[in-house]
């Protein structure tokens, strides 16, 4: 298994991966619950440079040569700039305004989205992937990293607090209550 920064070559996969984790929060951002119409807009986006789905912004696991999962991370300072055209692709493609919350914040590089192939389910690929991120970022870059659960998801919740995330908050997210959890870089003595 080896984890990488994605390339966007990878935007077929990295879209089916992250529908999996955002399929109910894309329908209230276009507005409809129409399965093709979502993924063609989370696709739209992946592959284009400058924004919070985008390819650049994804960590990616292969096995041989397929990736298996996919990690979608940013930096939450960045949150308006990187969402600035989604807002304004949702009001000219589907002729909505966008006022959803803002999930992450300044100071945190947030986990937007972790999805993982279905026949990869349950095999630790996705343990895998945040043990990665959490080396990279909070241990070697000494960054804080947050996400939001769903509080309807206790067996993701329970993961992430054994990987050591605390709870700070809570937040709600295209109608869906969630917690806001995080993990801090242990202060140097």
């Amino acid at each position: 298994m080896v984890i990488r920064k994605a390339n966007k070559v990878d935007a077929e996969t990295i879209t089916e991966q992250l529908f999996l984790a955002m399929e109910e929060i894309l329908y209230a951002f276009i507005g409809m619950k129409d399965h093709k119409k979502a993924k063609s807009f989370l696709r739209y986006f992946v592959e284009k440079e400058n924004n919070q789905y985008s390819y650049e912004n994804c960590l990616v696991v292969e096995s041989g040569n397929e990736v298996i999962g996919t990690l979608n991370i940013y930096d939450g300072g960045k949150l308006e700039s990187l969402r600035a055209p989604i807002i304004a692709y949702i009001k000219t493609h589907f002729g909505i305004g966008f006022h959803h919350e803002e999930e992450t914040q300044e100071g945190e590089y947030y986990i937007d989205s972790l999805g993982i192939s279905r026949s990869h389910q349950g095999k630790g690929t996705g343990t895998a992937l945040l043990k990665f991120t959490i080396d990279k970022y909070v241990k070697s870059d000494q960054r804080t990293i947050g996400l939001l659960v769903d509080e309807d998801n206790p067996n993701a919740e329970k993961l992430y607090l054994k990987l050591g995330f605390e709870l700070i908050g809570r937040k709600t997210l295209a109608g869906k209550k969630m917690k806001h959890l995080q993990l801090r870089p242990k202060v140097k003595e």
